[in-house]
């Protein structure tokens, strides 16, 4: 199964390039080397990285307050905790072991972004959903549950909100 720690996105037609710079930025960051994968999804690429996937994002986060042009073609970068197989059960097995960083008087969403699959949202939040003992909060919760399907495999990671960094926002 392919293994990957990030999922990152860029403009459809900009992969090459947009996988060039991320390489490029793991390297400075202190991955001797990172292997970065365009996938079969337009404007999308996964990435394993020997770094924390949740210190890549704050420093891409400061990178880009302090020198936004060296990031031209990523746009959001996105830390990944377990790959498993596109499966309702597997993936709740997932957020089941993540889910325990969660305390237990935290709020919680699960949010799920899908491609190439059958699978439906409301059945993959449903099975997220019940491993995860919490309250659930829709607009303002404590933690994300974020699901990431990308055909035969799914990330999953158990995140604060703004764990994600995008470029596009600093526009």
């Amino acid at each position: 199964m392919e293994r990957f720690n990030l999922i990152v996105t860029c403009l459809r037609g900009q992969e090459p390039v947009a996988a060039s710079e991320l390489a490029d930025l793991l390297r400075e960051m202190g991955d001797p080397e990172p292997v970065v994968n365009v996938t079969k999804v337009a404007g999308l690429l996964t990435a394993e990285t020997s770094l924390d996937p949740f210190k890549v994002v704050e420093q891409l986060r400061k990178m880009l307050e302090d020198e936004p042009w060296k990031v031209g073609y990523v746009m959001r970068v996105i830390p990944v905790e377990e790959v498993v197989e596109t499966r309702l059960e597997r993936i709740a097995e997932a957020v089941e072991r993540l889910a325990v960083k969660i305390p237990e008087d935290a709020t919680y969403r699960v949010t799920v972004e899908k491609r190439h699959t059958q699978l439906s949202s409301r059945d993959i939040i449903e099975a997220a959903a019940k491993r995860v003992e919490r309250r659930v909060n829709l607009e303002n919760p404590d933690w994300i549950v974020l699901i990431q399907v990308i055909g035969g495999v799914t990330g999953v990671a158990v995140i604060k909100p703004g764990q994600i960094v995008s470029s596009m926002k600093r526009q």
